[in-house]
């Protein structure tokens, strides 16, 4: 069961951490050794029942927190002989001494009910039938202090990804016993920018992947997961969905309406209802529990998750401590790396460990144990380019200034506004669409965030704009948002903006890999894709007016980051970004229900002048 769940995950692109983090025999020989094991079968309050693994430490001479995770990827094993080979956000805690405890959610593996991805909190429950992962984990938390004796009567919850979803959920209406909680890279909006949405354009290939799995149903509890779909064919992601065609094939040709969380995606294309009720951003007020969301600057599916939800907190008023820590990490990689390097890129310290030691248990053991106050700050910033922590009061850093990139149709880019007006148009085919990476890849991967992005610089549809060298540090520290005037010859497209640190011709040549020339590399600082349609409203899209100048703006989530003296600022704009993100037809329609003699080529222009700026919003910390 253990290698069926591990080749499903590392198929669809999302390995529960559990499964990710290195561990050692000495861990596995520690948990064995120091805690018992136990399963229950917990009542909520509508009766269903939520299966949940405790680890309890052995030693019942004292009291203990309870840190609990609640994960629609498997508590993994099963049976109470079993153990995992290691326990809790990392085996820091398990050695600190804490009542460790895993539960299926509702609907998933062995756990009743039924289950709802990203389900909506109910503000108002007038019904006891009335459920959401708010009151499930109220009741899971009532019932482990009154049923596991050796609790403190203090607890904290954790999770990354969709557990980080389910862990901010924690915080909403939370047990008066809940005194912490992290969401890290937490699920926040799916439509926005999680995973499955950036600001209304489709993420193909990672939805496919994850959800060929994870939206399957489950006739009922079980141990065993739905394997991902294998049978590309081919290595190359390219290829494959370029086969496939338009998005609507794949339930014809693969699912064939069986996926349900699938059919709710293709079901509603706009930021309607059933979207808006999903994300936990409205709700996050009068949060007691202290908060320290975690995410990572290179991460391929949650990065807009942690900077939402943050927000969220803070804009509605914190009534309790509500932090940020933002580190150069993938995908859950704080929990699992050494956290030194990227692809070709150092970072010149083990980030990964000091966020472990330093701030994670830090930050549980203050909270859950009373123990010294380890005086975080609002923001804890790992600065890329820079390689150096920043320790904010405030996040955006209340030291920062708006700045404006402009484009200037000689193809520079510079902090100062053209005098005179032009433009620069390409050509966008969807039958020959940008690729998103230029390896071969069946599976998105992580790399794609961190890889030299001279192979798209060169393609005739993609424009590239470029600072004169930097005589001084440029460093960037919050949001990033493109501002772009635009027309087509159709009437839809994508917009996508990559921010660009581009190396000098002679920087040296430290990449981890071996034999890797370093000078003229450029490194995707922050990149983003907005569907044209979507420019004034996500909940009722408007066609383009060919060859009308339109106005589209967009966020492209935050950034800090030094562009060091001696090196360029690129931006590169291109409509297309395959398979990563569904092609868009150029036509306006719903993209759900396209047919293939709607995709059709169209010329784009991309304005500049007094009138017409198209410029990348930055914030400048001097």
């Amino acid at each position: 069961m253990k290698k069926l769940l591990l080749a499903s995950f590392l198929l669809a692109g999302t390995l529960p951490l559990s499964a990710q983090v290195s561990t050692s025999k000495a861990d596995s020989v520690y948990v064995r050794e120091h805690y018992t094991k136990i399963e229950r079968m917990i009542p909520m309050r509508d009766g269903v029942k939520l299966f949940t693994s405790i680890y309890v430490p052995k030693d019942a001479s004292q009291k203990y927190p309870v840190l609990l995770d609640r994960t629609p990827y498997s508590v993994a094993p099963y049976g109470e002989e079993k153990y995992k080979a290691s326990i809790g956000p990392s085996m820091l805690f398990a050695r600190e001494g804490y009542i460790i405890v895993y539960q299926d959610v509702r609907g998933k593996y062995m756990s009743e009910g039924t289950f709802v991805a990203v389900r909506p909190f109910i503000p108002k429950k007038t019904k006891p039938t009335d459920i959401d992962e708010s009151s499930d984990t109220y009741d899971t938390i009532e019932w482990l202090l009154k049923n596991i004796p050796t609790n403190n009567g203090k607890v904290g919850t954790w999770g990354i990804s969709a557990p980080g979803f389910y862990t901010t959920m924690t915080a909403i209406d939370a047990h008066p016993a809940l005194k912490a909680a992290s969401p890290q890279a937490p699920v926040t909006d799916w439509y926005m920018g999680d995973d499955r949405h950036h600001n209304g354009a489709f993420f193909l290939m990672g939805t496919f992947a994850f959800l060929s799995s994870y939206g399957m149903p489950r006739p009922e509890p079980t141990t065993q997961s739905f394997p991902s779909y294998s049978a590309y064919g081919t290595p190359d992601s390219y290829e494959f969905y370029r086969k496939i065609g338009p998005v609507k094939n794949i339930d014809e040709k693969i699912f064939k309406g069986r996926n349900i969380v699938w059919n709710q995606m293709m079901q509603n294309e706009t930021y309607n209802e059933f979207w808006q009720a999903r994300t936990p951003v409205p709700h996050l007020k009068n949060i007691r529990p202290a908060v320290m969301t975690v995410g990572g600057w290179f991460d391929q599916e949650d990065l807009y998750g942690p900077l939402k939800t943050f927000a969220g907190i803070e804009n509605h008023g914190p009534v309790s401590p509500n932090y940020l820590v933002m580190g150069p990490w993938i995908h859950g990689g704080w929990s699992r790396s050494k956290g030194d390097a990227l692809g070709n890129i150092r970072f010149d310290a083990e980030t990964a460990p000091f966020y472990r030691e330093t701030i994670e248990l830090a930050f549980f053991n203050h909270y859950l144990k009373d123990k010294a106050d380890p005086q975080l700050p609002k923001a804890y910033i790992f600065e890329t380019g820079s390689n150096r922590w920043k320790k904010y009061d405030a996040w955006p850093p209340k030291q920062s200034t708006e700045a404006k990139l402009y484009f200037h149709s000689n193809g520079k880019l510079s902090f100062e506004a053209p005098a005179k007006g032009g433009f620069r148009e390409y050509l966008s085919d969807p039958d020959k669409p940008v690729p998103f990476t230029n390896e071969i890849r069946i599976i998105r991967g992580s790399d794609f965030m961190y890889e030299d992005q001279r192979f798209a610089a060169t393609r005739p549809d993609v424009l590239v704009y470029e600072s004169d060298v930097l005589t001084e540090d440029v460093i960037i520290s919050g949001n990033v948002a493109a501002d772009l005037f635009v027309s087509t010859t159709g009437t839809d497209a994508d917009f996508v903006v990559k921010l660009i640190d581009v190396y000098p011709g002679d920087a040296p040549n430290n990449s981890p890999i071996a034999g890797t020339k370093m000078g003229g590399f450029q490194l995707m600082v922050r990149g983003e894709v907005m569907r044209a349609k979507f420019r004034n409203s996500f909940s009722k899209p408007e066609p383009l007016v060919p060859n009308k100048v339109s106005e589209v703006k967009f966020d492209m989530q935050d950034a800090a980051h030094c562009f060091k003296k001696g090196h360029k600022i690129m931006v590169q704009v291109q409509s297309s970004w395959f398979p990563l993100v569904d092609r868009n037809p150029q036509k306006f329609v719903n993209i759900y229900q396209a047919n293939e003699s709607d995709f059709q080529k169209a010329t784009h222009r991309v304005y500049s002048g007094p009138a017409q700026a198209s410029h990348v919003n930055v914030r400048i910390v001097k």
